[in-house]
């Protein structure tokens, strides 16, 4: 199923002739729609791959965090954001920001990033201050106008070629502008889990939002009610893709002036004091923290198809479907049941006569729920003895 902001299946060709494109790129002609601006500065990227991942609940455990999920694809969450990086970011100019417990799992599956580049936060700080940490190190190892690209771990991409092609154009606008750039995506529901963007005017008359352009944003809102979120789309907004792009001294800058948790720890991490920096700080989010904060954010627009692998609602909209629209990872039978999603590790599972439902099965448990409700696990993990949260299976 194409995610949202993908190319219509009809436009896609699997010919590598000319003027065709191999599976996971976009047409040639359209391409070239969206060919300027760009930039040749070299790229670093700065991965949010901390939490275990309550709300993937019971496949997500401490030992099996939710960056090293196979959610989407046959390889873990982490493997691909790492992956659909390059060539544009290789693995020397990824940072993944980890949380200690699972740093060693991290750590086991990207083993083509350096060890010094995978930096393990002493204590939750939330992905302002860690982000802060990570452009700190990108001054000290490339200088303050290295260009991050700041992206969590958990994002579904259809076309990986046009997404690194966003990347480089967000950074040439995030050079000139001395801006902070997000990667908005046309909104197709009102969905209460993202932030939403309202651009203002274009950059560029030639290069309007939509068209390879940026614009101004008018306000950002970070999860807003079904109602607001609604009202939101009617005024034209983008939600936010959870990827910005920045230079490394434009971001400590606007966190400096704008986000008041983390501001007075700057000058220890500047100064290499790590502790001082961690003790100082207070966990909040980049887009509570800064993203409805700043005035000097920019918008462009993702054509690569995108999705916020959050639930496991989103996997019904991140996964291949069958023709009644169920998504399935196992052995899997379907009988008169439509839009279901069902992840089986072991034995076979038979789904019939119901709709939006989910079906969990691991050695040991089997988990069956809608997948309404399966957007807020957490009443259900209050009721659940400790043990059981962390160790679902017993094992």
């Amino acid at each position: 199923m194409p995610l949202p902001g993908a190319t219509p299946p009809g436009d896609l060709s699997g010919s590598t002739a000319a003027g065709s494109t191999a599976a996971g790129t976009l047409p040639a002609e359209q391409l070239a729609a969206f060919s300027e601006p760009e930039t040749d500065v070299a790229l670093w990227a700065v991965i949010f791959a901390g939490g275990i991942g309550s709300r993937f609940w019971p496949l997500s455990t401490p030992a099996r965090p939710k960056p090293l999920l196979a959610l989407v694809s046959e390889q873990t969450l982490i493997e691909e954001t790492v992956g659909r990086l390059q060539p544009t970011i290789p693995p020397e100019r990824v940072l993944i920001l980890t949380s200690r417990d699972i740093a060693p799992a991290i750590r086991s599956v990207t083993k083509d990033v350096p060890d010094e580049n995978v930096l393990v936060e002493p204590r939750p700080l939330g992905t302002a201050a860690a982000l802060a940490w990570g452009a700190q190190e990108l001054v000290r190892r490339a200088g303050p106008s290295a260009m991050c690209v700041a992206i969590h771990a958990d994002l579904a991409v259809d076309f990986p070629e046009e997404f690194r092609r966003t990347l480089r154009r967000a950074a040439s606008y995030a050079a000139r502008e001395r801006a902070l750039v997000s990667v908005g995506i046309q909104p197709s529901r009102p969905e209460t889990g993202f932030g939403y963007i309202v651009p203002g005017p274009a950059l560029d008359v030639d290069h309007p939002l939509g068209k390879g352009g940026a614009a101004t944003t008018l306000r950002y809102v970070e999860k807003p009610s079904e109602h607001e979120a609604a009202q939101l789309i009617r005024e034209g907004c983008r939600w936010h893709s959870g990827i910005v792009v920045a230079s490394a001294e434009t971001i400590l800058s606007e966190l400096a002036a704008h986000t008041p948790e983390v501001r007075d720890g700057l000058e220890a991490l500047r100064l290499g004091n790590l502790p001082t920096f961690v003790g100082m700080v207070r966990a909040t989010s980049l887009e509570r923290g800064l993203l409805e904060r700043t005035q000097r954010l920019l918008v462009i627009q993702g054509e690569f198809g995108w999705d916020d692998v959050g639930t496991w609602a989103s996997l019904r909209r991140a996964r291949d479907l069958d023709d009644d629209g169920n998504g399935a990872v196992g052995h899997v039978h379907f009988v008169e049941a439509d839009c279901n999603v069902v992840h089986a590790e072991r034995g076979t599972v038979v789904v019939y006569g119901v709709s939006r439902m989910l079906v969990v099965t691991l050695d040991g448990l089997t988990f069956v729920t809608s997948l309404d409700r399966a957007t807020d696990l957490r009443p259900l993990l209050d009721a659940l003895p400790g043990s059981m949260r962390i160790h679902p299976t017993g094992s």
